[in-house]
């Protein structure tokens, strides 16, 4: 499916009673889009940039805000370097629904400065948070590679999975970016490539 296409079904997922959470990459700017309802929470981490703290931020935020259902957009890059946090949100009953946005690589970092240090090893997400799981407690997860089956897994999350921790990995090519991310990128680039200022 189309990153443009998630995010218009999750602005439809949002409510007085959810919070987003965006972590570092494009879910800056694909998040940043997003028409709030009043009182929906948002949690974004900018300048600082630390790849993957929005996994242990979804599990601090839905912790404290047991009346909000926290929706999670994470990258595949990000989602590897803290995916354990999973484990502490099945184990105190969380019911977050995390969007993994698999693109094949760190997406922001390859804008930035390309090479093969960007390119991942593509991990079964599901699978490795079915494991993590263990049949203890309650998760769902699922895999979308077309609209129809993320509005399925959306319906699935929101219906009768609504008490369960929800991942859903949606399948998205590795250069449907957005535009924002493509300007940011080659900015902070040209920033980075200035030789050193002679003081």
């Amino acid at each position: 499916t189309r990153v443009n296409v998630l995010f218009k079904h999750i602005q439809d997922m949002l409510s007085g009673d959810t919070a987003v959470i965006a972590e570092t990459g494009d879910s800056w700017f694909n998040c940043q889009k997003l028409r709030l309802p009043e009182n929906c929470g948002y949690e974004f981490q900018m300048q600082y940039g630390s790849i993957g703290w929005s996994v242990g931020a979804t599990l601090g935020y839905a912790q404290a805000a047991k009346d909000k259902r926290v929706i999670a957009c994470i990258g595949d890059g990000s989602f590897q370097v803290t995916a354990q946090e999973i484990s502490t949100m099945i184990r105190c009953g969380q019911r977050s629904i995390i969007f993994l946005i698999n693109n094949g690589g760190y997406t922001i970092e390859v804008e930035i400065h390309d090479g093969p240090y960007n390119v991942i090893k593509n991990w079964d997400y599901t699978g490795l948070v079915n494991a993590i799981h263990n049949g203890e407690g309650k998760c769902w997860t699922a895999k979308v590679r077309s609209e129809d089956e993320l509005t399925e897994a959306m319906k699935t999350a929101t219906g009768e999975q609504k008490d369960s921790l929800c991942f859903i990995e949606v399948f998205v090519h590795k250069d449907d970016t957005s535009k924002e991310l493509l300007e940011w990128g080659s900015r902070v680039s040209a920033a980075n490539s200035r030789p050193p200022n002679p003081q």
